[in-house]
């Protein structure tokens, strides 16, 4: 379907923007131009959005500020909200989507006070700071998780629940059958922690792992990824130990390491949670503990009921704990085909096509008013 340009909007981390540039992509498919708003660490993804007009506004982060860092925040985002009324006047776009954080803050106040239709994506099973403030100002808000907490009563008359949009090489992923470990086979593991990486996996999962039999860890081949700064320091460790590993700063083939996986250890970011459940793998989940309302153990708890995963909270993620957990699973294979079928039962694939469905009835290509059920924002 062709029509006018929509606007996306999103914060400078890659858990709002991995959603946005799954839906550009789907829009793209379906002929609307697409516009990107966002700040000077959003800007660092343009590599992602192909075709993709990216602008930047001002936007400051109150949180954890004192209180002349709070009124600087606010100055930050009134002139951003002021840029971004300019630039959504000219561009007229059919509608505006939302996907959290403060960079998204100027460009999703100025659509409400302009009228445009209005769409907000919460991507974790706790509705964000920024997205609280908007819920009650916008037409429609999708959801990543059944179950979101921090939504008012009434904006759950406004509420679809989606699922994350994931890229579509990871939605490929879904077709390749999961194998669990075969014999004396391999045991491909992967090791990701969050966008920047995580001190705790580069401190914890080698003094696991260098626990483990040595006809277990003989079978280890493990991607990693490391801040730069351990690298060395974690290389040196598993070249002691006789670990096949390959470590990484940023691991870039992400779908293909999770076609080949057998059990994933990470954080529960909501992008990650919906990586791990499009492709159907078996993870051990280390929420973030420092997220802003515990989020990611809200996120990880749904996976855990669902019985795709285990949660290991940070504080008892100690080395002798992952390295029983790892142990368990790697000598009990169909235990790890069962997560697998389970965390693969709870994935959405179509998660980028349903959000897609919803920004075309909130403005359909013809210029028409949407229809009465989805609003428009007050």
């Amino acid at each position: 379907m062709t029509g006018g340009v929509v606007v996306l909007t999103a914060g400078g981390t890659g858990g709002h923007i991995f959603p946005a540039q799954a839906l550009a992509a789907e829009l793209q498919a379906r002929g609307r131009s697409v516009v990107l708003i966002t700040d000077t660490r959003g800007s660092g993804y343009e590599q992602r959005f192909p075709g993709v007009t990216i602008h930047t506004v001002r936007a400051g982060t109150p949180a954890g500020r004192g209180p002349i860092g709070r009124i600087a925040a606010f100055g930050e985002i009134a002139v951003g909200v002021i840029a971004a009324r300019t630039l959504l006047k000219r561009l007229k776009p059919a509608a505006v989507v939302g996907f959290g954080g403060y960079p998204s803050l100027p460009a999703m106040l100025a659509a409400t006070q302009l009228g445009l239709p209005t769409l907000l994506h919460e991507q974790n099973a706790v509705l964000g700071r920024v997205n609280r403030l908007l819920a009650p100002k916008v037409g429609v808000i999708a959801a990543g998780f059944a179950d979101t907490a921090g939504l008012g009563e009434a904006d759950r008359k406004k509420l679809s629940v989606v699922g994350n949009p994931v890229r579509e090489a990871v939605v490929a992923v879904r077709d390749v059958p999961y194998t669990p470990p075969q014999g004396n086979g391999p045991l491909r593991m992967m090791v990701l922690g969050g966008s920047q990486g995580a001190k705790v996996m580069s401190d914890v999962v080698p003094a696991a792992l260098i626990q483990l039999p040595p006809e277990i860890r003989s079978r280890l081949r493990l991607t990693q990824q490391c801040r730069p700064e351990d690298i060395d320091r974690v290389r040196a460790i598993y070249s002691d130990s006789g670990v096949s590993a390959d470590l990484a700063a940023f691991v870039e083939d992400v779908p293909a390491l999770l076609a080949g996986a057998h059990v994933c250890v990470t954080r529960a970011g909501a992008s990650t949670i919906a990586e791990l459940t499009t492709a159907g793998r078996p993870s051990l989940l280390v929420p973030y503990q420092h997220a802003t309302d515990d989020h990611q153990t809200a996120n990880a708890r749904s996976v855990v009921a669902a019985g795709g995963a285990f949660m290991i909270p940070q504080a008892k993620f100690t080395a002798s704990a992952l390295r029983q957990a790892l142990e368990a699973l790697f000598c009990d294979p169909p235990s790890l085909a069962r997560m697998a079928a389970a965390a693969r039962e709870a994935g959405r694939p179509r998660a980028a096509k349903d959000l897609g469905d919803l920004v075309e009835r909130l403005a359909p290509a013809n210029g028409a008013s949407p229809p009465a059920e989805i609003g428009r924002a007050a």
